[in-house]
């Protein structure tokens, strides 16, 4: 199919007949299967499901390339094959707070401005693999999207980073708790995921200062309770196994939340 194409053509379908978007095209669906193996590996049922979830995110999604670059479909559908994997079994409504996702060719760099304890404001840049803005668009490197196949083996996956972390803002600022329906599923939560995040911390440091063995988790996710729970979401979808060897009962956490039939 033609560069966009099959993004006109889902939107169009569903905007003049009322229907679901008619499947992916096999030869593209099996394409992102080969490159991001993880996904390749799911159930068949639940491939199935996902190939008809990603066609009703495309309809509902717009996605454009920062510094001219072109979007092509291979590059959508695989996006929205990872994104929607966090929200197979419970739903795109999970993502009905945003419409565009912005694609640049590599890592982005982002204006910061942080004020020390002495009142003085220091002002830098960051680069940034990817971003979810509350209420607003994702952004994502592309360089980083291609390689989440290759990267699954160290729990690595961007655009299930970025999206968790829109599921985590649903309830407000990312906290490290999505929305739960009762304060005791909430109380539960945390009384799971902040001694795991504690004890994370200590290896962290362990290993930073003292010279101890480094987790297998990105390190990145001691930073905050909500960079926690995306990290770890990454490594629980793509490498699920290795995942459970050192955090067992947050799989089995995430699978109360993320497959709660």
């Amino acid at each position: 199919m033609r560069q966009g194409a099959l993004r006109d053509w889902l939107q169009a379908l569903g905007e003049r007949f009322g229907l679901k978007p008619t499947p992916i095209p096999e030869d593209l669906w099996q394409a992102t299967l080969r490159h991001y193996p993880f996904l390749a590996r799911l159930p068949q049922a639940e491939r199935q499901q996902l190939r008809e979830l990603v066609g009703r995110f495309l309809r509902r999604k717009e996605f454009s390339g920062a510094h001219e670059l072109a979007v092509t479909d291979a590059m959508a559908v695989g996006i929205a094959a990872q994104a929607c994997l966090p929200v197979l079994h419970i739903g795109l409504r999970w993502y009905d707070d945003f419409t565009g996702i912005v694609v640049h060719p590599g890592a982005m760099l982002a204006r910061r401005e942080v004020t020390d304890a002495a009142g003085v404001v220091h002002r830098y840049r960051e680069a940034l693999l990817g971003e979810a803005m509350q209420g607003g668009p994702v952004t994502l490197s592309w360089q980083d999207v291609a390689a989440g196949g290759e990267l699954a083996e160290r729990g690595h996956n961007v655009v299930i980073h970025e999206f968790i972390h829109k599921i985590d803002m649903r309830d407000g600022a990312a906290d490290g708790c999505p929305p739960l329906p009762s304060r005791q599923s909430r109380a539960h939560w945390h009384a799971v995921m902040q001694p795991a995040y504690d004890r994370f911390c200590e290896q962290v440091a362990m290993a930073e200062r003292f010279g101890g063995a480094p987790p297998w988790l990105d390190a990145y996710a001691a930073t905050a309770p909500a960079e926690f729970f995306a990290v770890a979401c990454e490594a629980y979808f793509v490498n699920r196994e290795r995942f459970t060897q050192d955090f067992a009962e947050l799989t089995a956490l995430f699978d109360s939340f993320f497959k709660p039939n």
